[in-house]
């Protein structure tokens, strides 16, 4: 009775010790209640030793998935035998106490191998494929096969599923016969009868309506909790998210009133970042320079940043490196400068040499006076040096409109220079030119302004400067932060990376 099962295919649980094995059967022995598979498969992967036996209570489960003919020739270790794997059909045994197992007559459960049927060539080859195989192919033909109720997949694409391969499953050689003694690609192809195709559409809604999106992604959050794959938070928890201009790192909160003044300031500007910045008296402001020039902060040394921090905004009104190239030598910008006999011109002097040293064309009109302070003529003695032009008269001045106009003319003290006819011509010759005009530190009093400016700049602190001034920018003209204390500023520099802040009216 137990040679009649030699030659069987069989699959035998040893349960979750031992795993699944599958082979074919070569021996069966009632005496010691054992049985042997050659070419064994473990779990689905081939072993390395050629045969393994089994005991009758190590085996849980045996089912027979394929029993030889009375006819076939194949026995135990037959080469024919194919590596790929097992075919999954056949019925189910159970062990008995001789060890051979009794045919059950119930059929296999849905969760059992299935046989899968498929072309051969005209040796009629036998295919063997492993349980994974089955799955993948199980699973692709049943989905061509739903493919092929469409109306649209006619004859070309049902051949096409039929013809189409796995990855792993196993495709007999071509043997090279002629003549009707294999199928030719085209008769393999397409030699499906039409008839068979259903007339039905394929009703994709449907189907996609039986997949539950909801329920496979919380699936895959579970597993990835318990896996703990996502360690730094909950699947629930969303990464903040910051924009270019926010800093990720947390710090102390802003304070942007970090200027305070002794008295309650006519004016207050802010800066792009936010920062408050009061307006000041003309006493404060005075009295400030000279804390200052106590100090060490000379008149020379302010005039000298003065005079750049004003070059380096007029550079930017003329275009910056756009205009100021080796590329654009037949652009060399013009500025007319516009100095009055006065501290305050001085300063416009130093703006003029440095603008000159840029390759900027610099006309200077500056009153002749018969005695000239110290500051000026230093200034002057330096500005004779570069390339710049001086004039004394406003019919040197250009008759075509100049690129920008840089006014000097008023002071903080002397008001009266407002009544000398050479005031009063520069003053016209501006107004009529029609070029854009920079003030650098413009007095307080809005009828001591002869001529409107586009911007003005202040130094160190702003006056509180009405509306003729134009848009204030401030300039860091370097006085020190005890400097400030001193005379009762609580201050905190407001310019940050730049020497030159553009301030807007709160």
């Amino acid at each position: 009775m137990a040679t009649d099962w030699l030659g069987s295919i069989v699959s035998i649980n040893c349960g979750e010790s031992l795993g699944v094995y599958q082979g074919r059967v070569s021996a069966v022995d009632q005496v010691s209640q054992t049985i042997s598979l050659t070419r064994p498969f473990h779990n689905g992967v081939k072993c390395l030793v050629p045969e393994v036996t089994f005991r009758a209570g190590d085996i849980t489960e045996l089912k027979i998935l394929e029993i030889p003919g009375p006819g076939d020739s194949r026995q135990c270790g037959d080469s024919q035998q194919m590596e790929t794997g097992i075919p999954g059909v056949g019925c189910q045994v159970g062990p008995s106490q001789n060890g051979t197992g009794k045919m059950l007559k119930k059929p296999l459960s849905s969760s059992a191998p299935q046989n899968i049927p498929r072309r051969t060539d005209g040796k009629n080859q036998d295919i063997i494929i492993s349980p994974q195989q089955q799955c993948s192919k199980s699973y692709m033909d049943r989905h061509m096969e739903t493919l092929t109720q469409s109306k649209g997949f006619r004859r070309r694409h049902n051949s096409w599923s039929s013809s189409s391969r796995h990855p792993n499953q196993v495709t007999p050689k071509k043997s090279g016969l002629k003549n009707g003694q294999m199928k030719s690609k085209d008769d393999e192809c397409f030699g499906d009868d039409i008839e068979e195709i259903p007339d039905t559409d394929f009703d994709f809604e449907g189907n996609l309506a039986l997949f539950d999106k909801a329920a496979v992604f919380e699936e895959i959050e579970t597993y990835e909790r318990r896996s703990g794959t996502r360690s730094r938070g909950t699947p629930n928890e969303k990464p903040a998210r910051y924009r270019h201009d926010e800093n990720i790192l947390e710090s102390e909160p802003i304070v942007y009133r970090r200027i305070v003044v002794p008295q309650n300031p006519n004016k207050e500007f802010c800066t792009d970042s936010g920062l408050v910045v009061p307006s000041v008296s003309y006493e404060l402001h005075k009295k400030l320079l000279s804390v200052a020039e106590k100090h060490g902060l000379t008149l020379e040394r302010r005039l000298e940043m003065t005079g750049v921090c004003a070059s380096q905004m007029a550079l930017s009104l003329l275009g910056g490196p756009n205009r100021l190239n080796p590329k654009n030598v037949h652009q060399r910008p013009t500025v007319a400068l516009l100095c009055g006999p006065h501290v305050k011109g001085a300063q416009g002097i130093s703006c003029g040499r440095h603008l000159s040293n840029h390759d900027v064309h610099v006309i200077l009109f500056l009153p002749n006076f018969v005695k000239m302070l110290e500051s000026i003529t230093n200034e002057l003695n330096l500005f004779s040096k570069t390339q710049g032009q001086q004039v004394s008269s406003v019919k040197d001045l250009p008759d075509t409109p100049v690129d920008l106009v840089i006014n000097c003319l008023d002071c903080h003290e002397n008001a009266f220079l407002r009544d000398q006819p050479w005031y009063k011509a520069v003053v016209d010759w501006a107004n009529q030119n029609r070029a854009p005009v920079l003030s650098i530190d413009p007095p307080i009093s809005e009828m001591e302004l002869g001529i409107d400016a586009k911007w003005s700049l202040a130094l160190g602190l702003p006056l509180p400067l009405g509306e003729r001034a134009g848009r204030v920018y401030l300039c860091d003209i370097g006085i020190p932060q005890k400097v400030f204390q001193e005379v009762g500023i609580n201050y905190h520099s407001p310019f940050g990376c730049k020497f030159v802040i553009p301030l807007h009216s709160t």
